[in-house]
């Protein structure tokens, strides 16, 4: 029971602090070139395992998404997405994504 509330909580802490960080998204350091480090290094990583995490979760969901028709944009939301912000998105850039610069996840 402890570890399930320890979990709950990191969980709801890492929630909370990405939408505090999607509140201030010009920059995460103020300085260009850390902020390219620390998307190479943090978060392209995480990026990638949001993508396999959403993929075994996309795996399990199927028997509840296919009958209602919602597989495709379960797909979408939960790897396409976390691929096209990992994967198709200048380095240090963390509000655009492919070459006409949408906002990554549109």
């Amino acid at each position: 029971m402890k570890r399930t509330m320890i979990f709950a909580a990191a969980v709801t802490l890492l929630l909370a602090t990405s939408v505090q960080a999607q509140e201030h998204r010009r920059s995460v350091t103020g300085d260009k070139a850390t902020d390219m480090a620390v998307d190479l290094v943090v978060v392209r990583p995480l990026g990638l395992v949001g993508a396999a995490v959403g993929t075994v979760g996309w795996v399990l969901a199927l028997p509840f998404t296919l009958p209602s028709g919602s597989s495709k944009e379960t797909a979408k939301e939960w790897i396409g997405d976390p691929l096209e912000y990992t994967f198709d998105r200048p380095l240090g850039n963390f509000e655009q994504c492919g070459d006409d610069r949408h906002p990554c996840g549109n």
